[in-house]
């Protein structure tokens, strides 16, 4: 990675923490460090999971603990039980909890209105584009991609996800019974594969990779074809379907696939763009899938 880019991001990364007063020890002049502030705020009006919580905020257990004991210690929160054993705990705040967020909110508006407040208009314009660029950059870097099995409840929901999108889309709807398989046997090792892209630690992505190797002995490197590819709505504009893509060529590749295949069907106008993008060329039909029009085959470099 290029030093020099790692070096402008630090700078960065300065410049935002000072500017935002992220260094001072009570945020927005309210006694209370970021950390607690921003807690207060992901509560909400109408409490929050504390495993929720902590998954939006990625933050561990035990500084979790400590934030919500202090700001129960400020009279601001409450912790309850749920459920006959009592693991599910919900944060919930407090009538003082409730006008401390609001205060907060009025703050930040003004700390907001602070940052705007000397650049012209154009500048301004400037700034809050770049933020939002900045913004949806960072929160593609937070994406994770693992594989997962076919049945795990992450897996499981991309793939529902998947057939309802395509049942809408499609001009005759879609019924998975009909069209070409990839059953649970085909989505594990040394069948193939399925990956999951996980952000907030809820999945909002996915893949699958069928591996056919070569038979018998000199018979090439065998071939791979990606299936099941879906990106949840609200993770789009990330270039999330394009590193689903090459997740699942690289892991093809590192068990021997030297050709990716896959078909598409002609609904799907922004996977059509993005396979040939990455670099696919598109080929006569290799299989009967009823539900393709296009067909698309990649070489992968050794």
């Amino acid at each position: 990675m290029d030093d020099t880019a790692i070096g402008r991001v630090r700078r960065f990364q300065r410049t935002v923490t000072q500017r935002i007063g992220a260094l001072n020890d009570g945020f927005l002049a309210r006694g209370r460090a970021l950390g607690q502030a921003r807690v207060l705020w992901e509560i909400g009006a109408e409490g929050s999971e504390i495993r929720a919580l902590r998954a939006r905020l990625e933050l561990d257990s035990g500084y979790m603990s400590r934030l919500l004991r202090s700001l129960e210690a400020d009279g601001l929160v409450v912790v309850d039980g749920a459920g006959p054993d009592g693991r599910v705990r919900t944060a919930r705040l407090t009538a003082a909890g409730h006008a401390e967020r609001a205060e907060l909110d009025r703050r930040s508006d003004e700390a907001a209105a602070s940052i705007l407040r000397p650049l012209s208009g154009h500048q301004r314009e400037r700034l809050v584009a770049a933020m939002s660029e900045v913004e949806r950059l960072l929160v593609a870097s937070m994406v994770e991609v693992k594989v997962l099995d076919p049945r795990h409840p992450h897996s499981r929901h991309c793939l529902r996800a998947y057939f309802a999108e395509l049942a809408r889309r499609f001009d005759d709807g879609f019924d998975p019974a009909r069209g070409i398989p990839a059953g649970d046997e085909e989505m594990r090792l040394p069948a193939g594969m399925f990956l999951v892209a996980m952000l907030h630690a809820e999945p909002v992505g996915c893949v699958a990779v069928k591996l056919h190797p070569a038979a018998g002995a000199g018979a090439g490197s065998g071939w791979a074809e990606v299936k099941r590819m879906w990106v949840d709505p609200t993770a789009r504009r990330l270039g999330l379907g394009r590193r689903l893509l090459a997740e699942a060529e690289a892991r093809a590749a590192g068990h021997g696939a030297r050709t990716v295949r896959l078909e598409t069907n002609r609904a799907l106008t922004e996977a059509v763009a993005l396979y040939r993008a990455a670099g696919y060329e598109e080929v006569a039909a290799f299989n009967d899938e009823p539900y393709a029009h296009h067909w698309f085959e990649k070489h992968l470099p050794r």
